[in-house]
């Protein structure tokens, strides 16, 4: 399947050594797991807790800080017909670094692992997936992450 990954890294953390690589990785490696049969593009945005806090704010009216978040686009208010040979935009990703950075340190893992997961994370939003009901959705969601990571060879421990 042809999937399409767009990784954006704020201005504000030009100096700051973030693999994009790997996130491009764990989109492919989300979307392969889960057996997406569409061609779909996913934009990833790296940024400040800041700039996410405001995304938080403006976009779920929730003035919180907050790791990671995922805007779904199902396509239904697009007027356009995409060719056959182009993706759909599935959705968009926020990540704020500085998350990435205290929650490894807090976790006791790398910085890559908590990168990689919340990505994971953010593309199963994408897809549907919504721990925030809890009991068997919740369950799946993290059972999910947990295969994805350990194909990303970004174990727990």
């Amino acid at each position: 399947m042809h999937y399409r990954v767009e990784v954006q890294i704020a201005d504000a953390l030009a100096s700051t050594d973030i693999d994009s690589d790997l996130v491009e990785r764990a989109v492919l490696t989300t979307l392969t797991q889960q057996a997406y049969a569409q061609a779909v593009e996913v934009s990833v945005y790296i940024t400040t807790a800041a700039e996410v806090q405001q995304l938080n704010r403006d976009y779920r009216a929730k003035d919180a800080p907050t790791d990671v978040l995922s805007f779904a686009d199902d396509g239904a208010d697009s007027p356009f017909v995409l060719p056959p040979d182009m993706p759909r935009t599935l959705g968009d990703i926020a990540i704020s670094w500085p998350h990435v950075v205290a929650q490894a340190a807090e976790y006791g893992h790398s910085q890559a692992r908590e990168l990689a997961f919340l990505t994971v994370h953010g593309v199963l939003h994408l897809l549907g997936y919504d721990h925030e009901r809890g009991g068997a959705e919740d369950a799946e969601m993290r059972s999910i992450q947990e295969v994805i990571m350990l194909l990303l060879e970004l174990p727990r421990g």
